[in-house]
Order: structure tokens, then C-alpha cells, then sequence
């Protein structure tokens, strides 16, 4: 990932000021799109928030559209169903921004957006580091920005969020009063949608160093600038917490550790040691500076390696933990990789069970989109059963509040933690 300090890649072009500026379109004189005659109006009516490319047509005037052009979307017989963005050279071909085609997308509308999500998260935390903007859940499609104190990461995933990324950031300095943005543009999502990978600070000035995050008893120190995603999963919170109600006393191996997520919640919730599994050098070396910060430093070691290699290789080996999580990236991001991805979940838990301790806990996470959680339970079983273990499953965890679900798109609802004793 490139990293730079400068917003003059992301000016409107002056040139194409009506296509290009969001706003800058009257109502009037807004495009229209048109789903086709087969495609069915009501799934847009009752809140999905997607238009997928062959359901809309497509024509010159259509593909003339740059990437983040608004239009009224209406259905097959003209009737008007609300203001959208359109990419056609995106999958998803156009997102629903507001159900009024009239609606006038400026920094008051984004302003009222984030007003609305700032509300939600004031309710949950008393301190500011938490998911402010978790996408189409919080009405912004492909916007997700973490909070961390006086600074947020913001991650324009869309073509329209790119475009209207000025309007955007003053409205989030607006609303929250931080000091410094970073646009991340790290992530597969962005190249789907045509764009760059280039980060950058857009409002303030960039961190000096790893930010320190209090989650769960613990501190972690999270880069904003160079880190994983945004540089903390907070969509874990709760599951770390729920965890570490298992850790009093027992010995903690933390799979896909990053920057120690479990294993510092563990630690400080009573775990006689922990060690750290990853194959980031430099995400070890921020779970280890946290463990420091946090005052159990002694406790908590680490290992990098690939964590299958590490798994294959400890399991010929004597030592056992009372709780082993695993907490891999995404092993199925889409569709043509369940098959595949399920595979690997299954030899994960296959790996992992036996190292767990008689009567122990073994903790089995995704963050794939594309397994449901009926189908990353299978596999997490199945994997458990060919280790040579039984297990009965004691807690199902999702993402944390901040990371709300929109009930018509099942893509929100991405995260899944399985909690199983192993006999």
C-alpha cells in the first residue's frame, strides 16, 4: 500500500464539474436509470440498498455516467424509487443513497448522516474509539470510518464516496470535532469499484506513532497509517470480552493475533500467560508493546509464522492451552471462494482442537461474507470431530453494537464467533 500526505488527487475535475461533483446536479437535471422489466422493484422499496449491473439498463446514456454520477433510479414502469449512485463499471452498478430522488447530497446531508450514527455510538461508549460509519447500515453505501479519539480513519470504498470525499470530510470534522482524517484505501473493495490504493491524511496532520486504544482492560496500539484495515478491529470488542471471561487462570494461544486482540483481553482478565500467533512482525511487535503498556509483558510472548505451519508443527508437540482462539482474515470473501474457504475453516478447527486442553475452550471466528454462519458452524464442527475431538458449543458472537446490521443485506452481517468446550 502506497502512502502519501496529500488530498490533490481527490479534487473534483474542474473540467467535468456536473459529472463529477455529486452535488452539483439540480434535481431537475438529474439522469435517470431505469431497472429492467424482469427485475424486481419491490426488494428496492422494502430497503436493499444494490442494484447488481444486470438488472439495470444499460444504456449509452447510462454507460456515459462517470463512476459516482447521482441518478433517480425508477422502475420498470417510470415510477421513481429514490436517489442513487452510479459505477457501471462496478458489480454493484448503482447503491441507493436516499429514498427522496430529490434529496441534495452536500455536507448537510452527510452532516445529518453522521449526526444520526455519532448519536448511536455516544449511547454504547464513554470514550470516542469506536466504528462511527459502518456502510449501507448507517445510510452512507461503502463508507466505513473508524474513530480513535481525535482521529479517524476513513475508508471511501465506493466510487460516489471518492468523488464527494471534500464534502464528506468537512462534514466528519463537522460533526465530531476530530483533528485529523486519513483516507485509507487499503482493501479488496476499492479495486472492485475502480479505484486507487493510495493513503493519505485529508484533514490535520498524520499520527506521530501508534495510537493507544483502552479496550476490555487491555491497551492496544493501533497504526492508522500503515496498519492492518484501519488498524483496530473494534468489531471484536465483545467477543474479546466474552472470552476472556474463560481466561481466569488458563494458559491462551491467540491465533491470527494481529495486534493481540484476544490475548491482551485474556491477560487482563487473569490468564497466566498468552502467546501470540502472526505472521506480521510488525503487528506482533504492537501486541507486544501493548502488553507492555498494559502491564503484563511478562505473560505474553509471541511467534511469527505462517499459522497453519505454526499449528502442524505445536501439535507434535507436548504443550496444551486451557483456551485457543483463532481468528483468521477472510478465507471466503465472495462467492467463488466458499468452497475453498470453508475448507481452510474446517483444517483450522482440525488443527486447533488438539491443542485445547481436556474441558478447555476453543474460540473459531469469520469475517467471511460469503459463509453464513450455519455454514462456518459445519465446517468449524466437522474440523473439531476430524481433530479427534467433541464439543458442545456454549456461546455464538457477532459484532460489536457499533457495527449495526441493515436486515435486508445479509453482506452487514459478516461476523461470526463460535465458543466451544472441548471434552
Amino acid at each position: 500500500m502506497r502512502l502519501r500526505v496529500s488530498e490533490a488527487e481527490h479534487a473534483p475535475d474542474s473540467r467535468t464539474p456536473d459529472s463529477r461533483t455529486p452535488d452539483s446536479r439540480t434535481p431537475e437535471s438529474r439522469p435517470v436509470v431505469r431497472l429492467k422489466p424482469r427485475s424486481d422493484a419491490r426488494v428496492i422499496r422494502h430497503g436493499f440498498p444494490w442494484v447488481y449491473a444486470d438488472e439495470l439498463v444499460t444504456d449509452r446514456r447510462t454507460q456515459g455516467l462517470l463512476p459516482g454520477a447521482l441518478a433517480v433510479l425508477e422502475d420498470s414502469d417510470r415510477r421513481p424509487l429514490g436517489l442513487v449512485t452510479v459505477n457501471t463499471g462496478s458489480k454493484i452498478i448503482a447503491r441507493v443513497l436516499d429514498r427522496n430522488p430529490e434529496a441534495v447530497v452536500d455536507q448537510a446531508w452527510f452532516a445529518r448522516r453522521l449526526s444520526q450514527a455519532l448519536a448511536h455510538r455516544e449511547r454504547l461508549f464513554d470514550h470516542p474509539f469506536y466504528r462511527l460509519v459502518h456502510a449501507e447500515a448507517d445510510g452512507l453505501p461503502g463508507v466505513v470510518i473508524d474513530r480513535f479519539g481525535e482521529v479517524a480513519v476513513l475508508q471511501p470504498n465506493a466510487a460516489w464516496a471518492e468523488v464527494a470525499l471534500t464534502d464528506l470530510v468537512a462534514a466528519l470534522v463537522q460533526v465530531t470535532g476530530v483533528r485529523t482524517v486519513i483516507k485509507n484505501a487499503g482493501g479488496r473493495a476499492r479495486s472492485l469499484e475502480g479505484l486507487d490504493d493510495a493513503t493519505a491524511v485529508v484533514h490535520g496532520l498524520p499520527p506521530t506513532g501508534p495510537v493507544a486504544v483502552a479496550m476490555n482492560g487491555a491497551t492496544y496500539l493501533a497504526d492508522l497509517m500503515g496498519g492492518q484495515k484501519t488498524g483496530l478491529f473494534f468489531d471484536q470488542r465483545d467477543n474479546h470480552a466474552f472470552a476472556a471471561r474463560l481466561a481466569r487462570g488458563a494458559r491462551v494461544l491467540d491465533v491470527f493475533s494481529h495486534v493481540g486482540g484476544f490475548a491482551l483481553a485474556a491477560l487482563a482478565a487473569g490468564g497466566v500467560g498468552a502467546l501470540g500467533v502472526d505472521a506480521s512482525a510488525a503487528a506482533l511487535d504492537l501486541a507486544r508493546q501493548g502488553a507492555d503498556a498494559s502491564g503484563f509483558g511478562d505473560r505474553f510472548s509471541i511467534r511469527q509464522g505462517d499459522a497453519f505451519a505454526v499449528l502442524e508443527e505445536m501439535g507434535q508437540g507436548p504443550e496444551r492451552f486451557e483456551l485457543v482462539i483463532c481468528d483468521p482474515p477472510a478465507f471466503a470473501p465472495a462467492k467463488p471462494a466458499l468452497e475453498a474457504g470453508l475448507r481452510a475453516y474446517e483444517r483450522l478447527a482440525r488443527l486447533a482442537a488438539p491443542l485445547v486442553s481436556p474441558g478447555g475452550y476453543l474460540v473459531l471466528c469469520s469475517c467471511s461474507h460469503a459463509a453464513d454462519l450455519a455454514a462456518f458452524r459445519n465446517a468449524s464442527a466437522r474440523g473439531i470431530g476430524r481433530g479427534g475431538r467433541r464439543g458442545q458449543i456454549i456461546h455464538t458472537g457477532f459484532a460489536a453494537g457499533d457495527h449495526p446490521v441493515l436486515p435486508q443485506l445479509a453482506e452487514s452481517s459478516y461476523l461470526k464467533s463460535l465458543v466451544f468446550r472441548l471434552d
